[in-house]
């Protein structure tokens, strides 16, 4: 069941899961899946949360305490995604120690509602690492403008980040650049530049779903001969960029020298994360973006359903990133030469992903709020 999962990871891909729940966590499935399908990180995220909040009674006992504390439903949602969080990296923490840091690492989201807001987002960064109160806790922050300016604080302070929903190759090199000037920051600060982390979560499957859709409705053979290359063509072509600033694992590509000043200081590289990698389209293979996404240094965040289907059926043959950039950038060209405008996809992904997270936050307040009520001590 685990040969492919181990073959990915001996490649230098690390599994993280992308979804945590109570009852995955007090069940002892976490601890099953790290001991036995290569899991060595989780992320999640307001989506994830709403899902396992709103299913079975797991939270009941917690809800009852907060009712009973007449908290506010942002108290409750803080209280009980930050208790999740410690409890997973409590069981990861063998991995983290293992890793030297590296992995054995949990994500938490900032509040969506606070993307385009630089000063509230460092400010909750702070607060979400004050509450988890675990060195192997990543806090998520999105790539969007204001994002940027607040990666670079948070990272300047010392506090691990996942930055997520990059899209585009630009962002990505802005997102890169974010970090290293948070490096510095800390460095000029006097912290420990080797106890901070980062990992760069670059969405795949999206641009597929987005990018196709157009392709349809081009209809002509060319177009239909492009379905399903758009994604791995975006995500290669963003390894190549990350290679550009930390160097290619076999020298072949040299890393910038404003890297190469922070590596001589301990600083860790910002790996690439390929989130986003459950197939929409059932025409493709389910583990299309696994199997296709295979380089050293770099972590796949997948659904527990892509997790399985890797174990079961993954094809894991070496490094299928190596050696693609030119059939990349003639791919991405081609659809362009289509008349679909990667700067305007990338533009409304990016944009969809802030208000899909947004409308999860928000349904999340609803049925929290509503759970609060049910549970609340009867007054009399």
């Amino acid at each position: 069941m685990t040969d492919a999962l181990k073959r990915l990871s001996e490649e230098g891909v690390a599994i993280w899961l992308d979804d945590l729940s109570r009852k995955r966590i007090t069940s002892g499935n976490l601890a099953e899946l790290i001991d036995q399908q290569h899991v060595v990180g989780v992320t999640t995220n307001p989506s994830i949360f709403q899902k396992a909040i709103s299913q079975g009674d797991g939270y009941d006992q917690q809800l009852s305490d907060l009712a009973a504390r007449e908290v506010t439903v942002e108290e409750a949602i803080r209280m009980i995604t930050t208790a999740d969080v410690r409890d997973a990296a409590d069981i990861l923490r063998p991995v983290f120690d293992a890793t030297g840091g590296q992995d054995g690492r949990v994500s938490i989201e900032v509040d969506p509602r606070l993307a385009h807001n630089t000063k509230a987002t460092v400010a909750e960064a702070k607060q979400l690492a004050w509450l988890v109160d675990r060195p192997n806790t990543l806090i998520k922050i999105p790539a969007t403008e204001a994002g940027l300016p607040a990666i670079t604080e948070v990272i300047g302070l010392g506090i691990s980040v996942n930055v997520t929903l990059i899209f585009s190759l630009e962002r990505y090199r802005l997102v890169m650049e974010a970090y290293l000037a948070g490096l510095e920051k800390a460095k000029e600060r006097g912290l420990d530049l080797s106890k901070i982390h980062s990992v760069a979560s670059f969405f795949v499957s999206r641009v597929d779903t987005e990018i196709d859709k157009r392709l349809d409705g081009i209809g002509t053979d060319e177009a239909k001969s492009l379905k399903g290359k758009a994604a791995l063509a975006n995500a290669r072509l963003a390894y190549e960029a990350y290679e550009a600033v930390f160097g290619s694992a076999d020298k072949s590509t040299q890393a910038s020298e404003r890297w190469a000043a922070l590596d001589k200081a301990q600083a860790n590289k910002q790996r690439p994360l390929w989130a986003s990698t459950g197939v929409k389209d059932p025409a493709y293979k389910d583990t299309l973006y696994v199997d296709e996404l295979v380089a050293p240094n770099t972590v796949n965040t997948m659904p527990e359903a892509t997790l399985e289907a890797t174990g079961d059926h993954g094809s894991i043959t070496g490094d299928t990133i190596a050696g693609t950039y030119d059939q990349a950038r003639a791919e991405i060209a081609a659809v362009e030469k289509l008349g679909i405008s990667y700067d305007e996809v990338v533009r409304l992904l990016e944009d969809e992903g802030v208000e899909k997270f947004e409308a999860s936050w928000n349904d999340l307040l609803k049925s929290t709020e509503a759970e609060l009520k049910r549970l609340a001590p009867s007054k009399g």
